[in-house]
């Protein structure tokens, strides 16, 4: 299955992770569950035995605060945002020609504006996308008058459609000073929130829209829009616009809402830092540069080429695009010689995503081998048999990215994703070091549930194995096989995945004998610094036609002749590159990502939204703690993902600007249980210091002073065979980082471990931290709270330790404290 440009963000998905949805029991309510399953969260909220996907529904209704995930509306509701007790809830229906809900919110309609309720019990309001059978995405609503338990349709449905197949995730409030209520609700793939306002929840009036603005690197979804006093004056307050984009995260705008418009804090446009210009291309003219192949063409191009979608970010009249020809074409452009005299090297790019990869192979070239199988013919080859689907099928006349042949097997035919067996070639002597063969298609591993992979079987035992990459691109992968030459083996392409996962099939294109492993072919799209003739920097697009800010940190390069080279070695999608505006700087430009402001910097954050009407006026939230890349592919069970631990939400003005800042709630502090540890000005030296502090589940705090050390901080989860989650302060890039690389399990999903990295200066030279530890996450809360990480770990039970460390030099612990934390279920 082919993955939209969209979230999957529906029913659909929790189906699509192979989870039954929750069984009820006779009294109504989900069935038991043990709550202490390896991995099970025992202080982060679960639904007891399925998928859990965006918050939806939050809402503070007599003295209890509501949860619901969306898609389901299987729902939950605490006193005290800590514990939570499993509700039992009927509906809503979906409307006619609906196959799926997406994400939504709710209200209590104190006023009773809608008539569903009375005035002595008003109803709760819930309002979400619903998903329709032509694409297009409608708002609707539904009504409870049992506290949230039985969810009735509205017959006026839908109360909003603009016929857009990108509109969703309405996020509904009381406006006191208008009496009326608002909406805020995305228009996705124009990266625009737009906002609307009604009487009585029924009829609706577009006020505005607001954007494109921040990080455009993904569609815009759940926003939310709430004020907040900024320093805990009430009397000076500001607007916080926050949107969740694609799966980098969520981000949030502070600026000034009168009711119709919302007006961003942030100027209109970026100013790069000032630096010595090294070609802008304004003259119309590559002037010295040189040129090869067709691409680029004889001369700078005045913004889009024939074809080509509308070019926006360079600001110039001209500049560097390669799609002369269009996507097909090649070639290169190369600056002259010039002196690096500063130390960062700033410039556009857009285009596509396609980088420079070292020692590579010309497009298209057959590596040196003898070829086993090109599935060139009307059937798998002589002596290769299938079973299941695929008994009677053979080969697909096709045409993928990276495709030698007219032809390639891909399990999706005969019967699509749903199709499962296996294809098993003859039985063959291992003659050569090297198999190398080309794969595309699913990422589902062997060893793992369901795998799609493609396996080399010698004496009756898989010895080496390969899966594809969730796309359609046909890549090189090698196996050494030089221990079982002499051998007999036979390969076999395996499916056992029915798509419910996505990318249920597999693609296999060459399987060649060779005496090397073949090499990846150069299908780059990218800007390049050569010094001495050999890259030493690169970049690429983005797959996309605006450009955006990139920066070389060339400090170590000063005084050296460079040239730069932008090439265009690719045929296919997005095979094309911009470059404009490059210049030599003292300081680094900022993309628009790194100019953006993160509600939290790390790899499981997404969806984030507020409670609406909690008490005293807080703005508290909660978000998806959870990740597109790999959501159904986490080791859990009966359950796929957690939301966070709720936050507390403020606006603090730090470093002369006002941010925003969380802490966990503060029912945090009664899980903690026992005597805290405590450790006190331990310096750490080129080691790895264990401390007194463990367990699963901890609520830590810790000061530590940067000495001389280039990185320093805790590992947290410590343990099993050497695993650890670090959480680390670089000295150099200014940067707190969260590593889960070493964290234990990280082999479902390639796109799993990983480094996340926040901006943070350091405080009179220390940094202070605030970590939430779970069974399988953690939450960093980093000085005042204005910057937060988080990710899921999957670590070993039994890998429970605490150590301080230091890289190159030296470090001071100052302070750390530690309580155990009791479980939520128990």
């Amino acid at each position: 299955m082919h993955r939209p440009f969209f979230r999957r963000r529906s029913l659909a998905v929790a189906l699509a992770t192979g989870l039954a949805l929750p069984a009820l029991t006779a009294a109504g309510s989900p069935a038991a569950t043990a709550y202490d399953e390896p991995y099970r969260p025992q202080v982060h909220f679960t639904l007891p035995n399925s998928w859990i996907g965006d918050p939806n529904g939050l809402v503070y209704r007599n003295g209890r605060y509501y949860l619901y995930s969306y898609g389901t509306w299987e729902g939950a509701v605490s006193s005290d945002l800590v514990h939570w007790e499993n509700i039992p809830v009927t509906g809503p229906q979906r409307d006619p020609g609906s196959s799926a809900f997406y994400s939504g919110s709710a209200v209590v309609d104190k006023d009773n504006t809608t008539g569903f309720g009375t005035p002595g019990h008003p109803a709760m309001v819930a309002f979400f996308t619903s998903q329709m059978a032509d694409g297009n995405q409608t708002q609707s609503l539904a009504y409870s008058t049992d506290d949230g338990r039985t969810w009735t349709r509205y017959a006026g449905n839908p109360v909003l459609d603009l016929h857009s197949q990108n509109f969703r995730d309405p996020k509904v409030f009381w406006d006191a000073p208008t009496h009326s209520w608002l909406m805020v609700i995305a228009l996705s793939d124009q990266h625009k929130v737009s906002f609307y306002r009604s009487p009585d929840l029924k009829q609706w009036t577009h006020l505005s829209d607001f954007g494109p603005a921040g990080s455009t690197s993904g569609v815009w979804e759940m926003p939310d829009l709430y004020e907040l006093p900024v320093d805990g004056n009430p009397r000076n307050t500001k607007w916080v616009l926050s949107v969740s984009v694609g799966s980098t995260g969520v981000q949030y705008i502070t600026g000034e809402f009168d009711g119709t418009n919302f007006t961003s804090d942030e100027p209109a446009t970026y100013t790069p830092p000032s630096g010595d210009p090294l070609d802008g291309f304004e003259s119309g003219s590559y002037g010295n540069w040189t040129t090869t192949g067709t691409a680029f063409g004889a001369a700078p191009a005045a913004g889009a080429l024939p074809d080509q979608q509308p070019v926006t970010g360079n600001p110039g009249s001209h500049l560097a695009n390669s799609y002369n020809g269009g996507d097909s074409s090649t070639g290169t452009l190369t600056s002259p010689a010039f002196t690096v005299t500063k130390p960062h090297l700033n410039f556009l790019v857009g285009g596509g995503n396609n980088p420079y990869t070292p020692d590579t192979a010309t497009y298209g070239t057959l590596p040196p081998g003898t070829v086993f199988n090109d599935f060139s013919g009307p059937t798998y080859g002589p002596g290769w048999t299938g079973t299941g689907s695929f008994a009677d099928s053979g080969p697909s006349i096709e045409s993928l990215p990276g495709q030698i042949g007219p032809q390639a097997l891909d399990t999706f035919a005969p019967d699509g994703d749903p199709g499962t067996g296996a294809v098993t070639s003859p039985t063959f002597t291992v003659n050569s070091p090297y198999i190398d063969l080309q794969i595309a298609g699913g990422n589902h591993p062997w060893g793992q549930a369901d795998p799609t992979a493609v396996n080399l079987v010698v004496d009756g035992e898989v010895v080496a194995t390969a899966t594809g990459n969730n796309t359609p691109n046909l890549t090189w992968t090698n196996w050494d096989v030089s221990q079982y030459q002499g051998k007999q083996a036979q390969i076999q392409i395996v499916d056992q995945s029915d798509g419910s996962t996505g990318w249920g099939h597999l693609m296999v294109g060459d399987i060649l004998f060779a005496d090397a492993p073949a090499k990846p072919w150069d299908t780059q799209t990218s800007v390049n610094l050569l010094v001495n003739g050999q890259v030493v920097r690169s970049a690429t697009g983005a797959n996309s036609e605006n450009l955006d800010w990139t920066s070389w940190d060339l400090s170590d390069l000063l005084g050296k002749q460079a040239q730069i080279q932008i090439v265009d070695h690719s045929t296919g999608g997005w095979g094309h590159v911009l470059a404009d505006d490059f210049s030599l700087s003292d300081a680094p430009a900022l993309d628009t990502n790194q100019r953006a402001h993160w509600v939290d910097h790390g790899a499981d954050f997404y969806a984030a939204t507020t409670w609406n009407d909690t008490p005293s006026g807080q703005r508290i939230s909660t978000a998806w703690m959870n990740n597109w890349d790999y959501a159904g592919q986490i080791p859990t069970t009966p359950w796929k993902g957690a939301e966070t631990f709720p936050r507390t939400l403020s606006l603090r003005t730090i470093d002369g600007k006002v941010q925003l800042v969380q802490k966990p709630v503060s029912g945090l502090n009664e899980l903690r249980t026992g005597t805290a540890f405590n450790t006190k000005n331990l310096t750490v030296s080129n080691t790895t210091t264990p401390l007194k502090a463990n367990g699963k589940t901890l609520d830590l705090t810790a000061r530590l002073t940067a000495g001389t050390a280039d990185k320093f901080g805790l590992n947290i989860r410590t343990g099993a065979g050497g695993q650890y989650t670090q959480i680390g302060y670089d000295t150099h890039t200014g940067k707190l980082y969260l590593d889960r690389t070493h964290s234990g399990n990280t082999g479902f999903s390639p796109a799993f471990p990983n480094v996340k990295t926040a901006p943070l200066a350091l405080d009179h030279g220390a940094v202070t931290l605030h970590i939430l530890i779970d069974a399988s996450s953690v939450e960093v809360f980093a000085d005042q709270g204005q910057v937060t990480l988080t990710d899921q770990i999957f670590p070993d039970p039994t890998s429970t330790g605490v150590s301080a460390f230091a890289d190159n030099g030296t470090a001071t612990l100052d302070t750390l404290q530690a309580w155990q934390l009791k479980s939520i279920w128990k």
